[in-house]
Formats: structure tokens, sequence, C-alpha cells
């Protein structure tokens, strides 16, 4: 008799695995099934994550529309019809961007509209003539800048009251036209007042400004309006020694006015090359740079020795000249009061200040991308490379690479050397004979790309500037607002963008209260106070 063969092994197997099932199929109704219980504690931790999720998720909006915010993260946009209350949590895009985890994490502050402010409340019927220019004044701007046809927002809030004698103190965003506003009322009263006979040089007008590069900027627009009025117009910057500034002040006939670095002016006053007591009209151009510790014990030595009116009534007598003070700036920090009541009384100083001051440019896109330290720079080469394929395919602006030291735009300079990308520099450092003329061929477009420090950053016109890059972010919200104050000015014929690239936790901090600030469309904080002071609003 045959034996029978053992069932194979993967029978077995099967049958072992499949009788529990079979079991359980034939098991009658009322036989309660088996239960899987979970832990507690595993409990508890899914309802914290469900939880966590149903409190981060948005609402889905059907039709958004134009977006404020737009983040890497969608759940961060917010819409440009969306302003969050004083009080209202704002779940901003750069919360942990502290966190190491947050790194290629990017978000961007879109534009709200597309012309500046400054033009905001624009009418064509406004014209210069309407604010108290006499025609031969308005001759001369039409021969010298004939496409200037209409006013700034802020040049038909300040030109009347400087013409009416008052001291003036104009807080503006950067490219509203500010210089202008104040060259040809100063211009104007001058044509009125004899020129006093005086042994030493004796300027009219003094313009007082905290650099050369804005220095020759200055010179370089009131120059032709003064020779068209038969006023002499003249520039006094340092960095070149004391036989130069006995140079420059040792022309004849002296000038009507006169522009100049506190420095050079202060050295000149030393030496009793130069006196300001036929001074009538004295400006303070950049302001709260002039008023900052850098500058100010130089700024106060030369107000000391200016004779500044105490109010309108005292500038009536042209023999015996004193000085009408204009003070114009594109940021005023909290404390300015208080330095500006060591120069004139508060009650004979009116305040003209913008309703965008101190606030994130709406008609300029800003973007911010984490990145870490050894990203910078391959961003930056992409950025620009980019920019030079699109300069070759169609009309393209300038760009702006704004570094935080001297040392650092020298290095990033050999790095895109390497990568064949020219480009101009310009930090501090330099001496003043490479200096010269730098950001004026930058002007005229002999390089497409300059890296610079703050330096830069302060007054300089630029609209041919469409890029500005902050490869280091800056310091503070005031070196911010200038830097990204250098596109999207008056006058500009491309849209303006600014990237910049956050590293450190104190770059995140910033960025936060910048993020803070247009969510809420509020100013930035600890910029928006002018206390003691009389407002009036343009």
């Amino acid at each position: 008799m045959a034996l029978a063969r053992p069932p194979p092994l993967s029978w077995l197997a099967a049958r072992w695995f499949l009788a529990p099932r079979r079991n359980l199929a034939a098991s009658g109704p009322d036989e309660p099934l088996p239960v899987v219980r979970i832990p507690r504690a595993l409990q508890r931790l899914q309802e914290q994550r469900q939880s966590r999720q149903r409190s981060s998720a948005r609402p889905a909006l059907v039709r958004p529309g134009r977006l404020l915010i737009s983040a890497r993260r969608p759940e961060f946009n917010q819409p440009a019809r969306l302003t969050l209350g004083r009080w209202e949590t704002a779940p901003l895009a750069s919360r942990g961007w502290k966190n190491r985890r947050s790194r290629s994490d990017h978000f961007s502050i879109e534009r709200s509209q597309q012309e500046t402010p400054a033009l905001r409340n624009f009418s064509p019927e406004d014209s210069f003539a309407d604010l108290g220019l006499v025609p031969r004044v308005l001759r001369a701007l039409q021969e010298v800048a004939p496409e200037v046809v209409r006013p700034t927002t802020v040049q038909s809030s300040t030109i009347p009251p400087i013409l009416r004698g008052r001291h003036i103190l104009c807080a503006a965003e950067t490219g509203s036209g500010k210089t202008l506003s104040y060259l040809l009322p100063l211009l104007q009263q001058l044509l009125g007042r004899p020129s006093l006979d005086s042994r030493t040089p004796a300027p009219r007008g003094l313009v007082l400004v905290p650099s050369r590069e804005l220095a020759q900027q200055v010179q370089a627009v009131a120059h032709p309006l003064g020779r068209s009025l038969g006023l002499r117009v003249q520039e006094l910057e340092g960095g070149h020694g004391m036989s130069r500034i006995t140079q420059q002040l040792s022309r004849q006939p002296p000038a009507d006015v006169l522009v100049a670095t506190p420095g050079a002016l202060w050295k000149a006053l030393k030496r009793q090359l130069i006196n300001l007591e036929r001074l009538s009209f004295l400006v303070l151009d950049e302001a709260d740079t002039l008023l900052d510790e850098s500058f100010l014990e130089l700024v106060e030595y030369i107000l000391g020795r200016s004779n500044i009116a105490e109010g309108s009534d005292d500038l009536k007598d042209p023999f015996n000249p004193k000085a009408q003070l204009v003070l114009v700036g594109a940021t005023f920090p909290k404390g300015a009061g208080q330095l500006l009541s060591k120069i004139s009384n508060s009650d004979s100083l009116t305040t003209i200040t913008s309703s965008k001051l101190h606030c994130i440019m709406p008609h300029v896109k800003q973007t911010f991308m984490r990145l870490k330290g050894a990203e910078k720079v391959p961003e930056l080469v992409q950025i620009l490379k980019q920019h030079d394929r699109a300069d070759k395919t169609g009309s393209s602006g300038t760009v702006l690479v704004f570094c935080n030291s001297s040392s650092t735009v020298n290095w990033l300079g050999y790095i895109l050397d390497d990568h064949k990308i020219q480009h101009l520099r310009l930090q501090g450092q330099m001496p003043a004979s490479m200096r010269a003329g730098i950001f004026k061929s930058f002007q005229k477009g002999s390089r497409d790309i300059l890296l610079c420090t703050d330096i830069a950053s302060r007054g300089l016109d630029s609209t041919q500037v469409e890029l500005v890059v902050n490869y280091d972010f800056p310091l503070t919200l005031q070196d911010y607002i200038h830097r990204a104050g250098r596109v999207g000015r008056v006058g500009s014929e491309v849209p303006g963008t600014v990237i910049s690239f956050v590293t450190h936790p104190w770059d995140v901090s910033l960025v936060q209260k910048i993020e803070l600030a247009a969510r809420r469309k509020r100013s930035l904080p600890g910029l928006g106070s002018l206390e003691n002071l009389v407002p009036a609003d343009m």
C-alpha cells in the first residue's frame, strides 16, 4: 500500500492564516468582535495635531483678487483688499524664520498701486506758477528741465510756505522731488536781495549734505538753474585736503549759493576761509543723517556760526540778513524733536509730512528670501545673469547691490569678476579721487551694476534703477527705507523691485516688523513720530 504524501508547507501556512477569518465569519451575530485598544497618550497626541491643523487652516476664498502678500506657503497669502486691525493677530510668513529649517522660504509684498505716492494726488491743472514762483524762475526751470512740467505733491506743499519766510521741516518719501522743492524758492529769494561785500567769501545760500556724491548731484541741479538766473553756485567737498578747499573758495567772484559737506565746511570755517555772516538761506538736505551722531557735532558748530532767524519778521531787512532754515529728509526717527529744538524754536517751524512717510512703498514689489550664508553668492550671480539676459532682449534698468561693509563690496566684486559680470564699486574707504564720478558714470549707463554700501542710499537720484538687491540685509529700518527708495522714484521709466537676502536672526527681527507693517498697512515701528512739532500733512 502506497504511503500518503504529506501536504505542502505552503498549504499548511495558508490554512493556518485563513482559519481565524473562517471562524470569525462563522461566529454568530451575538458574539462580540475583538477590540484593538489605542493608548490614551497616543490619542491625546493625535487630537492635538488635528487641533493645530484646524486652527492654522484659513478659509479658502473663491475669488481672492490681487494679493498684498504672496508667500511660498499659500496659507500665508493675504488679499490686497484685506487690512488687519491694529490688535489683530497676523499670520506672518516669516514667523519661524529664526529656525534653520526655514531656509529656502520666501515671501513678497506685492505692488498695490502703479504710480508713485508723490503723484497720487496729481492734477493736470497744477502748475508751478500757482505756487508763487515768478516768471523768471519758471523760464529758468523750463530751460534747464523741460521734462518737469507740473509740481509733485511735496513741491506743492513746500514751496509756498518757504516763499512766505517760514522755517520748514519737510519729511517725505524718497524720490518725491524734495531737491527742487527747496532750490526753486531759495534761488527766487536771492534774486530780490542785494549781494553785500565781505572780505572773505560769504555765501547767501547754503545747502548742507552728508556726502560728496550728494553734493555733486545737488550742484548739478542747482548750477544750471543759477546760471540761467545770474546766480553763482559752487560746490565745496572734502577728501582732497586743505589745498583743494582753499582753491575752491578763492575763485572770483565768490559764490551766491554754496553746496557743501559738513567736514569740508567745518575746515574752511576753522581756517577762516569763509564766513556765514551774510547767510539768508540754510538747507539741511538728508537732515536725519546730518542730525545723527556721526555729523551732529560738525553741524552744531556750523549752525552756531549761522545767524538763524527767530521768525519770518527777521527776514525782512535785506541789509541785516538772517538765515531761513529748511530741513528735508525721508526718515525722521523718534527723538528728532529734541535735536531740532537746539536749532530753532519749534513754534516757528512748519512741519510738512507725507501720508506715506515711513511706510512700505506701495508701488514697489519687495521680496524677502531666507538663505544660508553660503547660498547668497550663487543666488546673486543667478539674479544678475538673468538681468543680463533680459537686458540683451529688451529695455531693462540698472541694478544696485547693497552690502553692509566696504570689505564685502571689494570681496564680492572679485567674485563677480570671476563670473565675467561687469560692474562698478562704490564704498566709503575709497580715496576721493577714485570715488569721484563713479555714481555719475553709473547714472549715465557706463555699467548696469553697482556694488555699494549705504553711501549710495541717501538722496542720490536713481531713476534708471530697476532692481535693488540687499546682499546684506540693512541694519536698521531707516536704512531699509532709503535703500528701497532707490527704485520707483518720480521720473522712473521702469517698475521697481527690491530683493533682500535674510540670513541672521537679527535680520529676521527686522523682516517681521516690515511684514507686520505691510499686512496692517501702517508705518514702520519706531519711525512714525515727529514729536513736539506742528504737522501740516500733505
